[in-house]
C-alpha cells in the first residue's frame, strides 16, 4: 500500500477479519503501516512519508487501542552507504510519524542522532525532502553530502573542459556514472562514425553504454553512489539507445521479413504493478539486434495476457521485468502458472528486485 486510502482500507478490513471473526482483542493488533523510500529520483516517491504520517493520524483516530508500527530504515533507502544523512533521517521521520501516531519502529537505535542536536542545515534538508517541501529536496541533499565530503564516488571532481577531451568510450561512461544527458546524443553520433572500432550501432550499446551502466553497478553495490544517481544514469542510457534505435531499425528493414533468420522469439513485459521498463527496453533492442522476434508487451502487464502472447506467438522464452519488491512476488505467480498449464519454455527475470 502506498496510498493513504489504500492503507486505511486494509487496516479496516484487518480489524473487521481481526476482532468480529477471529475475536482478537484490538490492543493487542499492530499494524505496520508501510514505510517508503523517499529521495529516491522518482517523482511519485516524493510524497511516500508525508503520505505515512497522513495514514497513522487516520488509522490511529479508526483504531486508538490499536498500536501502529514501521520499519524505519526504508524511509532513507535511497541514501544507503551515507549513515550520517540516514541517521539524520531516521530522526526526523520518527520525529514527525510519533506525533502523527506512530507507537514504536524497527530502527538502530544506538545511531539514533537526537532529534534537536541534528546539525541545522542537515535537519531543514531532511525535513524539507520528508515533508515533501521542495521539489529540489532530493538534489539539495545529494548536494549537501558533496559539500561535507560525502563522496558519491572515489573519483576527483574533473572540470568539465577536461573530461570533454577524453577518448569517446572514456566520455560516454563518465557521462553515465555522473549522470550527465547533455553531449550524450553527440558522443553517441561520434562513436557511431567509428566504422572501424564500431561497425554496428549494437556494438556501442554493448561497448561503452553497457561499461558505463556495470561501473554506476558497481559503485551502487558498493555504496559509494546513491538510488537517485543510479535513476539519471537510467535515463542517460535511456537517451543513448533511443538515438540509436533508428539506425538500429533501418538495418532491419534492409532485409525482407522472410530473409531474417530469426534465432528465437521472445516476449518480454513489465509484470503487473509495476511501470518502470527502462531496463526491459535496452534488453528489447540488444535482442532484437540479434535477430530475436520480440514481443514487447510493455508495462503493467498482467499474468494471463503474457501466457495468452506465449501461445499465440509460439514463443521460445518469456523475459519478465520489474524494478520495486512487490514485483517479485508477481513473477512468481507467472513462474507458478507457467507450471501449472504446463508450459515448458524457459522463464527470464530480471530488474532491481531480482537482485541479491
Amino acid at each position: 500500500a502506498t496510498t493513504v486510502e489504500h492503507r486505511v482500507k486494509v487496516c479496516q478490513r484487518s480489524y473487521d477479519l481481526l476482532v468480529e471473526e477471529a475475536k482478537i482483542d484490538p490492543a493487542d493488533i499492530i499494524f505496520d503501516l508501510n514505510v517508503l523510500t523517499v529521495g529516491t529520483g522518482i517523482e511519485e516517491h516524493n510524497t511516500y512519508a508525508v503520505s505515512f504520517f497522513e495514514s497513522a493520524k487516520i488509522v490511529k483516530k479508526l483504531f486508538p487501542e490499536c498500536r501502529i508500527s514501521g520499519g524505519i530504515s526504508n524511509v532513507s533507502f535511497a541514501f544507503r552507504g551515507r549513515d550520517k544523512i540516514r541517521e539524520a533521517m531516521h530522526s526526523v521521520f520518527l520525529y514527525y510519524a510519533i506525533q502523527a501516531g506512530l507507537d514504536m519502529g524497527i530502527v538502530n537505535a544506538g545511531c539514533l542522532p537526537v532529534y534537536s542536536e541534528i546539525e541545522k542545515t542537515l535537519l531543514e534538508l531532511c525535513t524539507n525532502l520528508l515533508l515533501n517541501r521542495s521539489p529540489g529536496a532530493t538534489e539539495d541533499l545529494l548536494a549537501y553530502a558533496e559539500k561535507e565530503g560525502d563522496k558519491l564516488t572515489e573519483e576527483k571532481n574533473i572540470p568539465k573542459v577536461e573530461w570533454r577531451d577524453w577518448p569517446v568510450n572514456e566520455r560516454l561512461k563518465h557521462a553515465l556514472i555522473k549522470g550527465i544527458s547533455d553531449y550524450v546524443v553527440d558522443d553517441v553520433e561520434q562513436a557511431r562514425n567509428m566504422t572501424d572500432t564500431y561497425p554496428r550501432p549494437l556494438n556501442i550499446i554493448e561497448g561503452p553504454l553497457m561499461t558505463g551502466m556495470a561501473a554506476v553497478g558497481d559503485l551502487f553495490g558498493s555504496g559509494k553512489m546513491f538510488l537517485p544517481q543510479v535513476i539519471k544514469s537510467a535515463r542517460v542510457m535511456k537517451k543513448a539507445v533511443e538515438y540509436l534505435v533508428p539506425f538500429m531499425e533501418q538495418e532491419k528493414e534492409s532485409k525482407a521479413e522472410d530473409e531474417i533468420n530469426y534465432r528465437g522469439t521472445i516476449i518480454l513485459a513489465t509484470v503487473k504493478g509495476d511501470v518502470h521498463d527502462i531496463g526491459k527496453n535496452i534488453v528489447s533492442v540488444v535482442l532484437g539486434c540479434n535477430n530475436f522476434k520480440v514481443i514487447d508487451l510493455g508495462i503493467m502487464t498482467p499474468c494471463d495476457k503474457i501466457l495468452k502472447a506465449a501461445i499465440d506467438n509460439n514463443a521460445d522464452m518469456i523475459g519478465l521485468s520489474g524494478l520495486i519488491t512487490p514485483s517479485l512476488e508477481e513473477m512468481i505467480y507467472v513462474a507458478k502458472e507457467m507450471q501449472r498449464v504446463d508450459f515448458k519454455i524457459p522463464l527470464l527475470i530480471g530488474g532491481a528486485t531480482t537482485s541479491r
